[in-house]
């Protein structure tokens, strides 16, 4: 998934040389928190936000100019680039939106952390049986029964507790991805666990290969 297919085309943007009053009111009439500063070919030169506004008119500041914070100092990302980086840089940099430029420098879209929360509740929203789908296609020859057995197997491993391939099999197509990630104790677990299954239902396969 890249930026392009998260961020909101439907941003605002304001000019540097309008009033600060004016900016002010068209984000508040759309809503926006922050929007971009863009020249006459679109291209990103400043960014503001509601509070550069709100501290702009108490300083009896004129222009957006005067507020906006240059293009050198925003978070910004290009609308190729994968969609995890969004999630990365809100959580490093505590932004509620970034700026998605093209290849010339034009602002195409705005990412907000509302997009990334959603994007993420839709993933963790897909069932689990959907990732072993994903598996059987991946690993050439191993049928949907070889998986489950296997799966079975390694959860007797790890948790002690005996369950059948068609139980398990249940379990996974009743749970989400976001169930699954809590009930092992993080997504590195979860994903130790894929891995721990992908090699021992290769392994029986190779033993009984060889019988």
């Amino acid at each position: 998934m890249k930026v392009k297919e998260i961020m909101d085309t439907e941003f605002i943007a304001v000019n540097a040389d309008m009033d600060i009053v004016e900016a002010s009111i068209k984000m508040e009439s759309h809503k926006k928190f922050a929007t971009p500063v863009l020249d006459d070919k679109k291209r990103l030169i400043g960014w503001i936000t509601s509070l550069d506004v709100t501290r702009g008119l108490r300083d009896n500041h004129k222009k957006v100019s005067e507020i906006m914070h240059s293009k050198d100092d925003i978070v910004k990302l290009h609308e190729d680039e994968p969609a995890r980086l969004a999630v990365l840089a809100a959580s490093k940099y505590k932004v509620v939106s970034i700026p998605v430029l093209d290849t010339e420098d034009r602002v195409v879209g705005v990412i907000r952390t509302f997009d990334i929360v959603e994007t993420l509740s839709s993933l963790y929203e897909i069932k689990v049986y959907k990732i072993f789908e994903a598996m059987v296609r991946e690993l050439k020859g191993v049928t949907w029964e070889e998986l489950m057995e296997a799966s079975a197997i390694v959860t007797k491993r790890e948790t002690g507790k005996r369950v059948t391939a068609e139980e398990y099999e249940q379990r996974i197509k009743n749970s989400t991805f976001g169930e699954a990630i809590w009930a092992t104790g993080g997504l590195e677990k979860f994903f130790v666990g894929l891995i721990a299954i992908g090699e021992l239902v290769i392994a029986r396969k190779v033993a009984k290969a060889r019988k």
